[in-house]
């Protein structure tokens, strides 16, 4: 008897406790993955409107995506993951190289660099939409290729962004590697750059992910100022592309814009995915030590 009353006390606990966790979990989950199914439902409804597919996979088709794939969209993608590659590869060598530079060396204006880096990201992106097409269109006369209208352009643009904030998150990570370690390497005669890149560019990798991780899916999901830059069609991106099949007030084509949202998020998850492992360690170990 005593055995079977601990037993039913222990269930009794479990649902007072635990049991309001699990029902959380699966509303989050529900509410999470509704809107994913909805689109990949309307993205092989053959209506092509959002209005006609509240039946969720009534009527399965591929006409959406064969249609997707007559416009631009594979320039449009090709066209993303380079200027998002480029972008994330680039932001973590010039964010790492000024990191480590705060972190190991002491020369004046250090820490007024540091806090004018931070003071800058205080400012909302929206302040420098007017500035970055003014600059760009004067830039287009002296040199095109960083002029407007240029995917080079937008890449500098979106570095001069990323600068700053990758700095800070790098900044704190750098200063948990022991300075022992470059002494030591200095003893057996290894430079600023043999130590900078063979040594705590490996010890860093989280935060190298993590940066990449981030300044890659702002780039690949970034609207305004790649509608901006881009005008010709064979230059646009996926987001600013996208746009143009639904901004019509009449002839809005939800089905082929569905289509072009699920294939463009596939990168993003299998980045994601490959990167994972980082992710946790990447945003957490710098963030106690200054």
């Amino acid at each position: 008897m005593a055995a079977e009353a601990y037993v039913q006390m222990k269930d009794r606990r479990w649902w007072r406790e635990v049991s309001w966790r699990y029902l959380v979990a699966v509303a989050a989950v529900v509410y999470a993955a509704f809107p994913i199914v909805y689109i990949l439902s309307a993205s092989l409804s053959p209506r092509g409107t959002l209005t006609g597919s509240n039946e969720l996979f009534a009527d399965i088709t591929t006409a959406q995506y064969e249609a997707l794939f007559q416009t631009h969209f594979p320039q449009w993608i090709v066209n993303t993951l380079v200027i998002g590659g480029v972008t994330a590869i680039a932001t973590v060598l010039m964010a790492s190289a000024a990191a480590y530079a705060f972190s190991r060396f002491r020369f004046a204006g250090r820490n007024g660099g540091l806090t004018f880096l931070l003071l800058v990201q205080m400012f909302p992106q929206i302040l420098a939409f007017v500035a970055i097409f003014l600059l760009l269109l004067s830039l287009r006369d002296v040199i095109p290729i960083l002029g407007l209208n240029s995917q080079l352009g937008l890449i500098c643009v979106y570095l001069g962004g990323a600068l700053g904030a990758n700095t800070f998150l790098m900044f704190g990570f750098f200063n948990s590697i022991p300075k022992e370690l470059d002494e030591a390497a200095k003893i057996d005669g290894a430079g600023h750059a043999r130590i900078f890149f063979t040594i705590i560019l490996r010890l860093v990798a989280p935060v190298l992910a993590v940066v990449a991780l981030l300044s890659f899916v702002g780039t690949f999901s970034d609207y305004i100022i790649a509608g901006i830059v881009l005008q010709d069609q064979d230059k646009l991106t996926i987001a600013v592309g996208l746009y143009q099949f639904i901004s019509g007030q009449f002839d809005a084509r939800w089905g082929i814009f569905a289509a072009g949202a699920v294939i463009s998020a596939l990168p993003v998850l299998l980045l994601f995915l490959f990167l994972q492992r980082y992710i946790v360690g990447g945003l957490t170990a710098g963030s106690v030590k200054g």
